[in-house]
């Protein structure tokens, strides 16, 4: 008998693809695997959507140009250009044929370019490509044009974003005499995403070892998430369905002080939660794994930390300590570990009270189109997946957003827990432990 999910899955996976023929479906990673069964799971089928917003001069983008260069990634990167499906209980990705849309927005009257955008993006259909582009003109007088670059989590991590910008802005700089990837470049593209699939299912089946599971069920024994769940939305015109708050600090020269970041999101659940609980916080981690070809595709996976809300402060380096254990085991899988801790007697459902992510935008080149450079900017009011949401940007400094579901937690309380935060992480640490170059997240 299968002894882990992961075996489960690939058992499962295997006599699907040989009914359908053996060649056309490919599995998914655990990362992925979440991401189609939280969308399945949805009462509105909602995505998780990684978008890239990008301004740059009105006129500058050419929508049918933008759109050769596009599908030419689709065509040569087979997760830009697959559907996920659940097939009898299993989530698979289908490739298709290259159709990325480029679409011109138009502004309904009184709406701004970010109020067109949100419009879009909340009604993304769970059919069609997974990368798909927006231009919105910012009006006459701003003279700018927004484009959105969107990605379906599925289809990407944050060592992706880079690779995808860097492709974009030379198949954009190409387009007019490139005639598309030869068929070897896209049979060995494909042939390497398989390879990097199956040795990442490979580390999650290692990674879900009994020594494992037994210490994600101790560690999340007396996890349990304790945000209400979303109210009933109202329709208030104008009113965003998230809140946003964000500040700026010095970026240290030994790095991201992520255990520093994880007990301010304990110091925000704090407020948000009351003290004596322990909510869980969730965290994308991961990379490709070791001799894996560096494909586009969705290798990160959710790591979980109990945000025990205790009235005593914790040592400085107790964190610290507790999350490089937790990295000793950060590849075993998400479902994994929910199924881990309930066995173990924890009331956790496997919802998070909360997110973190670091992106590092060090590493992430400009997208020039037309040999102009976009300024990358932010859209606020878009969805999050939990209540609340705190994101790291490591530039030249931090730049730190907290946002929150206005649906479960009220605006004054949400701005009281990122208060919480703000002056939790800037207690100086006297060892601050750095993020590991091997970590893409976000």
């Amino acid at each position: 008998m299968p002894r882990t999910i992961t075996d489960q899955y690939l058992a499962r996976f295997q006599r699907i693809a040989a009914a359908d023929g053996g060649t056309s479906l490919l599995p998914v990673t655990g990362a992925q695997r979440r991401f189609v069964l939280v969308r399945a799971m949805d009462p509105a089928g909602r995505p998780d959507l990684v978008p890239m917003f990008f301004a740059f001069p009105g006129g500058t983008v050419d929508p049918a140009r933008l759109r050769r260069a596009a599908n030419r990634l689709a065509a040569l990167h087979p997760v830009l250009r697959a559907r996920p499906e659940v097939v009898r209980g299993t989530p698979v990705l289908r490739p298709a044929e290259p159709d990325v849309p480029v679409e011109r927005v138009v502004r309904a009257p009184g709406e701004d370019a970010a109020g067109a955008l949100r419009r879009v993006l909340g009604g993304w259909s769970a059919q069609g490509s997974p990368l798909r582009l927006y231009l919105v003109d910012h009006g006459p007088a701003a003279g700018e044009e927004v484009l959105a670059v969107v990605l379906d989590h599925t289809a990407c991590d944050g060592q992706s974003l880079a690779r995808i910008v860097e492709e974009l802005t030379a198949a954009y700089r190409d387009a007019p005499r490139s005639a598309g990837p030869e068929p070897a470049e896209v049979a060995a593209e494909l042939a390497a995403y398989r390879e990097a699939v199956q040795l990442q299912l490979d580390a999650e089946r290692r990674a879900g070892s009994a020594a494992a599971l037994a210490y994600w069920g101790d560690r999340l024994r007396v996890a349990h998430e304790r945000a209400p769940q979303p109210r009933p939305r109202t329709t208030v015109p104008g009113a965003l369905p998230t809140g946003a708050a964000e500040l700026r600090l010095p970026a240290a020269a030994s790095g991201v002080p992520f255990p520093a970041l994880l007990d301010a999101c304990r110091a925000t659940a704090r407020v948000l939660y009351g003290p004596g609980h322990v909510p869980p916080i969730g965290y994308p981690w991961g990379g490709r794994p070791a001799g894996a070809p560096p494909v586009l595709g969705c290798f990160l996976n959710t790591v979980v930390f109990p945000a025990a809300t205790v009235d005593v402060p914790h040592a400085p380096d107790e964190t610290a300590t507790q999350w490089w254990d937790d990295l000793d085991r950060a590849d075993t899988p998400f479902d994994e570990v929910v199924h881990a801790a309930r066995s173990a007697g924890s009331q956790w459902s496997g919802r998070l009270d909360g997110l973190l992510t670091v992106d590092d935008a060090r590493r992430r080149p400009a997208l020039r189109l037309g040999g102009v450079e976009g300024r990358e900017v932010h859209v606020d009011g878009r969805q999050v997946r939990a209540p609340f949401a705190v994101s790291v940007t490591h530039g030249p400094e931090l730049h730190v957003r907290m946002v929150w579901d206005r649906a479960v937690l009220d605006d004054a309380a949400a701005r009281d827990a990122f208060a919480a935060f703000r002056d939790a992480v800037r207690v100086p640490d006297p060892a601050p432990a750095a993020v590991p170059a091997v970590a893409p997240v976000g």
